[in-house]
């Protein structure tokens, strides 16, 4: 996993918004998000099966979770994630409460940044969530067992975050 990931965009308009950072370092954090965003695809153009069989993977992850738990309980899980400080699949998740963004689009299993979701416990009120994420060789990826509880307005928000399985 790429090592200095720019935040993700809710964080950057937050910091602006609050006077952290002035209009010319937004839009240069949002041309770095912008250049990776088009390497990728150079990427996925020179090798498109890579790409299609990556899809296929995801697709049907996706699928398995939403018969699972649905596609609102990762959601918003996805959405909580994505405010939690230092952790580098944000970028990855910082849309997720966006229904017009396709549910497969948070998942990536061979292609850096790497991030699955291992798990989902639904306690009622609180969840706990393990997810995977780093390196394509899950000897070397980073595992995450998170617990959310849902707080103000409804939302879940992460209570404790703990390295390594449950």
């Amino acid at each position: 996993m790429k090592v200095n990931v720019p935040p993700p965009p809710q964080t950057l308009f937050r910091q602006f918004e609050t006077g952290e950072i002035s209009r010319a370092q937004l839009q240069a954090t949002f041309a770095l998000h912008q250049r990776e965003m088009i390497a990728e695809i150079e990427e996925m153009q020179r090798n498109p099966v890579a790409a299609y069989i990556e899809e296929l993977l995801i697709k049907r992850e996706a699928a398995k979770i939403r018969r699972q738990h649905g596609e609102g309980l990762p959601r918003e899980i996805f959405t909580a994630l994505a405010e939690v400080p230092d952790f580098p699949p944000a970028i990855l998740l910082w849309n997720a409460d966006h229904r017009d963004v396709p549910f497969h689009c948070f998942f990536r299993f061979r292609r850096e940044p790497v991030f699955r979701l291992i798990s989902i416990r639904n306690h009622g009120i609180s969840v706990t969530v393990e997810v995977e994420y780093g390196s394509p060789d899950r000897k070397l990826a980073t595992r995450e067992t998170f617990t959310l509880h849902r707080g103000v307005g409804n939302r879940f928000t992460v209570t404790r975050r703990k390295m390594g399985s449950a």
